[in-house]
């Protein structure tokens, strides 16, 4: 199933022949705003330097500094009056990254968003249950129009209120669900604590945040469904730059509309194909908002091969985390998807944990709070050190450094209404 076949099938050459002719475009048009100007002048460079594909190295980054730097409307291509809708990132310090839309630019996000929903099957005969925040959030909104461009029914419930949420599902015949991870495996929870039955759910398209493969087939069995992940930024466009198809053998981008880098995180040197590093993406259609080279700090791999599903562009694995929420343990990197993914195949607990990060003395610690099963919980003395043991030896196993860690009865760590806080680092706070 294509939303738009020919596009979405062209040889290789033919894509990369697109994205020069859409990428000479775009540094003709950047180079008229000043802070992209000024990059240029600082490097030397002029948009007739912009020959190949691999001229695109010769280009400066672009970070989220420089998008609070120039904040609010500095980064805008446009003039005001060109601006249709604004959003915002929910960044936790300073201001936050503002990034504007044209017509235009809605008309292509709703475009895009229609295709990744086609890849994962569904069609106009569909109810999708939209459970992402709306306002300047991007989720709510962009899932919104991409349902109605796809001509299926949407259900604006937004985040939050869990009881109406479990009540629209079931009366609405709701047949999609559009939310964070984290959130749906707490409906999952009060699902079944609601004792819920003849639900028609089928299909959920998560993202926001990064999960495991693991995390994904918990609640694919808990929800009955086919899960799905898309990912997406507000400074690239919002969701649905990729979307796994029904192949799931990565998230397919968008290349006729980004080009899509991986980097080493420290160097800046770009990566082939195959390897894992950060990624990287040029705008080459956003008129209001383009950005060249946006550092995502997304950690992936690419891969450029045709897919099983027939689609030609490049896909990237699912997001192993981010180099800036990365924690550093006595010098080991550390994502908390990589323990997700141990205590879910361990079993006997549940999807909710969180990581304490704290100093002894010249020295960082790192503990680990699981929550156990109900049914485990429910016979403490039987099997619960054992499975500590068994959690101990596996996480240290993946990571490479000594933890401590501390088993938790259902329903202790705080659950989220969207993107699941996993860690405390008390070292941010002078161990306090």
């Amino acid at each position: 199933m294509y939303w738009q076949q020919e596009l979405e099938t062209m040889p290789r050459e033919e894509i990369e022949k697109l994205q020069l002719i859409k990428l000479k475009e775009l540094v003709q048009r950047v180079s008229l705003v000043p802070h992209y100007s000024k990059s240029f002048n600082e490097l030397g460079i002029t948009p007739g330097d912009i020959n190949s594909l691999s001229d695109l190295r010769l280009l400066p980054f672009t970070t989220k500094q420089d998008l609070r730097d120039n904040y609010p409307f500095g980064m805008f291509a446009v003039p005001q009056k060109d601006i249709v809708r604004v959003h915002a990132s929910s960044g936790t310090t300073g201001k936050p990254t503002v990034v504007g839309y044209t017509a235009a630019d809605i008309e292509t996000w709703s475009t895009l968003m229609a295709r990744a929903l086609m890849f994962t099957g569904l069609t106009q005969q569909d109810v999708v249950q939209v459970a992402y925040g709306y306002g300047l959030f991007t989720g709510g909104l962009g899932f919104h129009y991409g349902v109605e461009r796809l001509g299926a029914t949407v259900v604006p419930v937004s985040g939050g209120n869990t009881k109406r949420q479990l009540m629209l599902l079931k009366d609405f015949g709701v047949t999609a669900l559009a939310c964070t991870p984290s959130y749906a495996t707490y409906l999952a929870e009060a699902l079944k604590e609601q004792g819920a039955q003849d639900i028609k759910l089928k299909v959920g398209i998560f993202g926001a945040e990064p999960w495991s493969n693991s995390l994904r087939k918990e609640i694919e069995r808990k929800l009955g469904i086919k899960a799905y992940d898309i990912y997406g930024l507000s400074e690239i466009m919002g969701p649905g730059v990729s979307c796994e198809c029904v192949a799931q053998a990565g998230l397919h981008i968008s290349e006729d509309h980004f080009i899509a880098e991986i980097i080493n995180p420290e160097t800046g040197e770009p990566l082939p194909y195959g390897e894992k590093g950060e990624l990287v993406i040029t705008t080459l259609t956003k008129v209001g908002f383009p950005v060249i080279r946006y550092r995502t700090r997304d950690i992936t791999v690419l891969h450029p091969e045709t897919c099983a599903c027939g689609r030609t562009h490049v896909r990237m694995d699912r997001v192993t985390g981010r180099t800036d929420d990365m924690l550093i343990v006595r010098g080991v990197n550390v994502f908390p998807s990589q323990i997700e993914s141990v205590l879910l195949e361990i079993g006997n607990t549940e999807p909710h944990y969180q990581l304490v990060v704290d100093k002894k003395g010249p020295l960082d610690t790192l503990e680990v709070w699981v929550e156990v099963s109900e049914a485990l919980f429910a016979d403490k003395i039987k099997g619960m050190e054992g499975l500590e043991h068994q959690i101990h030896r596996e996480i240290e196993n993946t990571l490479g450094i000594g933890v401590k860690v501390k088993l938790v009865e259902p329903k202790t760590i705080a659950r989220s209404e969207g993107k699941a806080k996993r860690v405390i680092d008390r070292r941010e706070l002078g161990g306090k």
